[in-house]
């Protein structure tokens, strides 16, 4: 957009003596005529503009006028940066990039490459790209306060239609999901956004209700499922099993193998977990946890003779 880059140009100018209109062009992506176009609309707007010719010429905002950014510590801006870098990493938007570049501007160089000494990548290792075609209709839909509907397939594979009031969209490791209140329930539900289909923005609008989003962290239905189960570990599987439940759970047996105390939830999601492990995981106890993964496995292996 034509202002998101007049702001980035003022930035630009702010952080620097001046610049010649060939590499402004270049930084934006446009062309040095359409660069003149935007310092008269800067100068139009009260801010004074220098020009320099030869071979040291160039744009400037005369040095009196430049703003105190006193406002934020390098450190703070440095922080703002690596934020934003991440993520601008799962969420690729054009007024996402052009808050960079504007951020970036407020720091010399020498900063900007200390700001890069920390990455967090946040892209899925495989993903549905159609996701972020989604998440635009969602955003949209946000900033005008309009109803969504889509289809919505349960934990179950039932698939019914929801019209949604949207208010918050999360991501949550590498699953997005939405906060909505549901017309259909006549209550606040959160969809993962993976199991939408169909998903249209209604000409409808509505009057924002009072919204508290609803953690994410399994805490309000897992902790009333999760139950102590024993696993002997091939040793492979150390560094996994020191993310999924920490040094304090896994006790050495030999030099090949660990014995794990692993909080576990017995449902499909829980015994796909453990059967993931292949024959590198077994289930010492207890006995009902271990049957129902030896059930597991012979219908699976049921499935190939």
């Amino acid at each position: 957009m034509k202002i998101d880059r007049l702001i980035s140009i003022i930035m630009v100018l702010l952080n620097c003596e001046k610049m010649s209109a060939t590499k402004l062009a270049n930084r934006f992506e446009v062309s040095p005529r359409t660069i003149y176009r935007d310092i008269e609309v800067i100068e139009k707007a009260g801010i004074p503009i220098f020009t320099t010719t030869g071979s040291e010429g160039g744009i400037g905002i005369l040095p009196e006028f430049k703003i105190d950014k006193s406002l934020f510590t390098r450190s703070d801006i440095q922080t703002i940066l690596m934020g934003l870098s991440s993520v601008s990493t799962a969420l690729p938007l054009k007024e996402l990039t052009g808050t960079l570049e504007k951020v970036k501007n407020l720091l010399p160089e020498k900063q900007i490459i200390k700001a890069n000494q920390i990455a967090i990548d946040l892209t899925a290792w495989m993903g549905n790209k159609s996701l972020l075609l989604f998440i635009e209709q969602i955003k949209q839909s946000l900033k005008e306060s309009r109803l969504l509907q889509f289809s919505y397939c349960n934990n179950n594979g039932i698939i019914s239609n929801r019209q949604v009031e949207p208010y918050q969209l999360v991501l949550k490791e590498t699953h997005w999901y939405l906060q909505a209140y549901c017309l259909e329930k006549q209550d606040f539900r959160i969809f993962k956004l993976f199991r939408i289909s169909n998903l249209v923005i209604d000409t409808t609008s509505f009057i924002p209700r009072a919204f508290s989003p609803k953690p994410l962290d399994g805490g309000d239905w897992i902790n009333h499922k999760l139950i102590p189960i024993q696993l002997l570990v091939d040793a492979s599987l150390y560094e996994k099993m020191m993310e999924l439940c920490g040094e304090e759970q896994i006790k050495p047996l030999g030099k090949n193998a660990f014995l794990v105390d692993f909080m576990f939830v017995p449902d499909d999601y829980g015994y796909n977990i453990l059967l993931g492990f292949g024959p590198k995981c077994e289930c010492v106890g207890p006995i009902e946890i271990r049957a129902e993964l030896v059930n597991r496995i012979e219908a699976l292996a049921s499935r190939y003779k």
